[in-house]
């Protein structure tokens, strides 16, 4: 049995959509800053209007509807896991501080036994 790659072939109508989707994101940055002297909230609905016209391009495209299906199944997942206890992230929290200063000690004792071992026995230099 062999595990194939499966390649989904892109319409150039999904890539249109895709494009168009960019275009009207690009159009709502450009429209929120050639709208300077507008008052904030217009500014701010030319933004608005075009994220919310790119969504709506990329929503219908093959690629928006596998996003919104990945998202969707990665909100399940998060609901499946078991988060730990505020007891027990303390727990994990102490041990991973004390094992970090464990490790920094036993770094530096090392680092100054070969300073001593390379400076002052191999080349001298004290």
């Amino acid at each position: 049995m062999s595990n194939q790659p499966v390649q989904t072939v892109t319409t150039s109508a999904d890539k249109a959509k895709l494009v168009l989707a960019g275009t009207a994101v690009v159009a709502g940055v450009v429209g929120f800053y050639a709208l300077a002297g507008q008052s904030t909230l217009i500014r701010a609905a030319a933004l608005v209007g075009g994220l919310v016209l790119a969504i709506a391009f990329a929503w219908t495209s093959y690629q928006g509807r596998a996003f919104i299906g990945f998202a969707s199944e990665s909100v399940k997942e998060t609901k499946k896991v078991v988060w730990p206890s505020r007891r027990e992230a303390m727990q994990i929290t102490g041990v991973v501080f004390g094992f970090v200063l464990v490790m920094a000690l036993f770094l530096w004792g090392t680092d100054k036994l070969l300073e001593l071992v390379l400076y002052g026995l191999i080349l001298g230099w004290r």
